[in-house]
């Protein structure tokens, strides 16, 4: 039954992450036929066609993989120099071969040098709109699934209701009840399972932190509580005892410290956010995140080296699409109650989106913030020209950074392969 749920988890996963890649891949759809741009293709997935059908001149479709996706626009960049056009393929070498060939796939997808319909002619604020509309459909999709989890679900909780009240009061080298144990106060005082606290000396209370708050703070002081039970208000008079407990400090020393104690453990439950919480949950995930994606060749080289001497991984550093399928699995078969497990894999499948929200504003090709940076670049270049009434410069040609860009794609094909490999032989994991 936990294999069957763990498979479970992991095909969820992959829907999941279908569903981010269509999204992410809409947000560049859209804006791109509004503007006016020729699409020819919008795919999930890489690899064999699956299935597809052509809609107004764009053929949609899924592919055998679905580890990624992609639009094919029109005119992605200018078109291929005269002398290039004329010379044919270009000497050089490797690296001109590659820009030579990247040119020529971009010319098949023009009609002619005076097409409208293609990328490269829109404004540059249009170009930005459209690149930046992936990375935006996976932050909005994140928000609305923590929105989801803290706002439909909830966040669970301590709440100020009894669920177990202590039989004695524990002492520095036991918690076990001795025969001469005094008796906890709140059971004494005559507290009972079930009863919720309304407040404590007329402090209200919202959770069980802040009833413990005022507990601790009044050893050996007499506390009148407010509980309701069976839908009445009664007020009960409790004397926390005094224990001596630990405290670690924030530069890492202990000391002993008497705190009150009167005995009583909460009822965790789900306790509902307000709906603004999701969008802020987001925006916190994106700080820690980015976090993550500056040190990412640091911290890739790190799990290489724990991969190979064996050492534990850090569970908070990156993981790969194996290691989010492989976390969904565990999530889904973990021993909890199903709306916990339903929690913990819309928590996954939001850290993700946010996980490819920030990654692809990278400044790099051929990620989106490296497309973003081009036409940056190019209107940068035109209000130059113009400040200093210069005639307008050509199209940027970012077929010349085809090097760069394939430099790039080598380096994160060696870091995910890394991370592939961590997350099957040396996998982050719950248990």
């Amino acid at each position: 039954m936990e294999i069957l749920a763990f498979v479970i988890g992991v095909a969820l996963m992959v829907v999941g992450l279908a569903v981010s890649i269509a999204l992410h891949e809409l947000g560049h759809l859209w804006p791109a036929k509004k503007f006016g741009v020729r699409v020819g293709q919008y795919m999930i997935g890489f690899g064999p066609t699956l299935w597809s059908r052509r809609i107004r001149g764009t053929e949609y479709g899924f592919k055998a993989f679905p580890v990624g996706g992609y639009i094919s626009m029109a005119g992605m960049y200018p078109p291929s120099p005269q002398a290039a056009r004329r010379d044919g393929r270009a000497g050089g070498g490797f690296f001109a071969t590659m820009v030579q060939d990247a040119r020529e796939a971009n010319d098949e997808t023009l009609h002619g040098d005076d097409d409208a319909h293609v990328f490269y002619r829109l404004p540059v604020w249009k170009r930005i709109v459209v690149m930046l509309g992936g990375p935006v459909m996976n932050l909005l999709f994140a928000m609305v699934l923590f929105a989801i989890l803290l706002t439909g679900i909830g966040v669970q909780t301590a709440t100020t209701t009894v669920a177990r009240l202590s039989e004695c009061v524990p002492t520095t080298t036991s918690t076990e009840c001795a025969e001469s144990a005094p008796a906890a106060p709140a059971q004494a005082a005559g507290i009972e399972a079930g009863d919720t606290i309304v407040s404590i000396d007329g402090q209200p209370v919202a959770d069980f932190d802040e009833a413990t708050a005022i507990i601790r703070s009044s050893p050996g002081e007499q506390l009148t509580f407010v509980v309701e039970r069976d839908g009445a208000e009664q007020s009960i008079q409790v004397t926390p005892a005094t224990i001596e407990t630990e405290v670690t400090a924030a530069d890492g020393t202990t000391t002993t410290e008497e705190v009150g104690f009167v005995g009583i453990g909460p009822a965790v439950d789900y306790v509902r956010q307000p709906i603004w919480a999701g969008p802020e949950m987001a925006v916190q995930n994106v700080g820690a995140v980015a976090g993550i994606i500056w040190q990412l060749p640091a911290k890739v080289w790190q799990t290489g080296v724990d991969l190979v001497t064996g050492a534990e991984r850090d569970p908070n550093g990156p993981l790969s699409i194996v290691g989010a399928g492989r976390l969904s699995g565990e999530v889904a078969a973990a021993d909890s109650p199903i709306l916990n497990r339903v929690a913990g894999f819309l928590s996954l499948l939001a850290s993700l989106n946010i996980a490819l929200f920030v990654f692809n504003l990278i400044p790099l090709l051929p990620l989106d913030g490296g497309h973003v940076a081009v036409a940056l670049w190019d209107g940068l270049k035109r209000s130059w020209a113009k400040l200093f009434n210069r005639p307008p410069p050509k199209p940027v040609d970012a077929t010349r950074l085809v090097p760069i860009t394939f430099a790039v794609f080598i380096a994160l094909l060696v870091m995910g392969g890394v991370l592939i490999l961590a997350d099957i032989f040396n996998p982050v994991s719950l248990i």
